[in-house]
This record gives C-alpha cells, structure tokens and sequence, in this order.
C-alpha cells in the first residue's frame, strides 16, 4: 500500500504540470474573429456538400452498371 500511495504524488504533479501547460499553449493561439469563423464555416459546409454530391452521383452510378451487370448475367 505504501509504494502506491508514493507514487500518486508523481503522477498529480505530472497531471497538473501538462494542464499548466497546455493552458499556456492555449493562450498562445490565434483564434479568428467571428467573421473568420462564419467564411471558414461556410466553406466548410460548402465542400461537405460538394463531396456528398460528388460521393451520390459516383453511387449513383456504379449501382446503374452493376443493376445492367446482374440483368445481362442474371
């Protein structure tokens, strides 16, 4: 039971040191205004769509030429 409890003290100081410094870290970012936020927002909704589109016609498609497949074979 001792060597747990000596080694507990270790691991909060170590715990407390890595959310010290990611605190620190944090405050050193450069976050975007809200007009940054909403463009970045929007562009990011804007590929989302486009690849969703782009994933539904491929789909689209490759269902097409295997129902043909399965109709010519089946």
């Amino acid at each position: 039971m001792g060597a747990t409890t000596a080694k507990a003290p270790a691991k909060d100081n170590r715990l407390a040191k890595y959310f010290r410094e990611v605190r620190a870290e944090m405050r050193k970012v450069q976050w975007p205004n809200r007009k940054e936020l909403v463009a970045y927002t929007n562009v990011t909704l804007l590929t989302v769509a486009v690849v969703a589109v782009f994933i539904f016609l491929i789909d689209l498609v490759f269902s097409g030429v295997l129902r043909l497949v399965m109709r010519l074979l089946g």
